[in-house]
């Protein structure tokens, strides 16, 4: 029987794939700097020009850009956003916003639960560090900064489950996920117990996150999310009566026929 030879690979592919890895596990960024071309290949052990190859390599790929005089870059628009129309069209309209929260019930549900099993010291510190900037934007009684905050928190869960792809998934819709919360938050706290509520399950979901329940974590991601989509419910049908009500109010009087004719 003829054996193929084993082929080493090329060290510049070598690295190619490592830096792929990196990103595709979240801990380079889209939009981040890549340490100086020197710094990092001693992180890696390799020589400048197997290093220069692979970044040539990703920049050709669309995965790297570089910056005149500013350094080389990961990719800005990589997975930050889908760029399909149909997401920018859903981020128009609001009637659209419980389809989301479906969307969002499966994926962070399944994300808390692989958080549960999953997460490090590292993830944990870095949850529990986003649960406290949430908590103290929510004193603060600022929407737009408590979106802010409740988008950076369910994602430093996606990132805490350990799948690529969840995480992609996730990372890929943010900017509609943080316009969203935005719009749930302006008509939750309307209601003035909403406020304790909302914190009171991210903690109990933290909580369970930590102590690694990975089904309670689930369950208690379930039960955030249809606590936000009943109660717009609630607010939407509340709306829609006041509306009709008004409707009534605002139509002209029937007067009955002429009774000489």
């Amino acid at each position: 029987m003829a054996y193929q030879p084993v082929r080493q690979p090329r060290l510049a592919d070598v690295i190619t794939e490592r830096l792929e890895a990196l990103i595709l596990e979240g801990s380079l960024k889209p939009g981040q700097r890549l340490p100086p071309e020197r710094e990092l290949a001693e992180r890696f052990g390799v020589s400048r020009p197997s290093l220069r190859e692979a970044i040539q390599k990703l920049s050709a790929r669309g995965v790297l850009s570089s910056r005149q005089g500013g350094g080389t870059f990961i990719t800005e628009e990589l997975n930050t956003r889908y760029s399909d129309p149909l997401l920018e069209m859903l981020s128009r309209h609001g009637e659209f916003h419980l389809d989301l929260l479906e969307f969002r019930d499966a994926m962070e549900g399944i994300s808390a639960y692989y958080a549960a099993l999953r997460s490090t010291p590292t993830d944990k510190a870095i949850l529990l560090k986003r649960f406290e900037e949430l908590e103290a934007c929510f004193k603060g009684r600022n929407p737009a900064l408590e979106a802010k905050a409740d988008a950076a928190f369910h994602m430093a869960i996606a990132e805490a489950a350990h799948n690529v792809l969840l995480l992609h998934t996730i990372r890929g819709i943010f900017h509609l996920l943080e316009r969203s919360i935005v719009d749930n938050l302006a008509h939750l706290f309307e209601k003035p117990e909403s406020r304790p509520k909302l914190m009171k399950q991210h903690r109990a979901l933290l909580d369970a996150i930590l102590e690694g329940r990975a089904e309670d974590a689930r369950s208690r991601a379930h039960e955030h999310l249809v606590f936000v989509e009943e109660n717009l419910l609630e607010l939407e049908r509340a709306e829609t009566r006041a509306q009709r009500a008004l409707r009534r109010a605002q139509a002209m009087p029937v007067t009955g026929g002429d009774a000489s004719s």
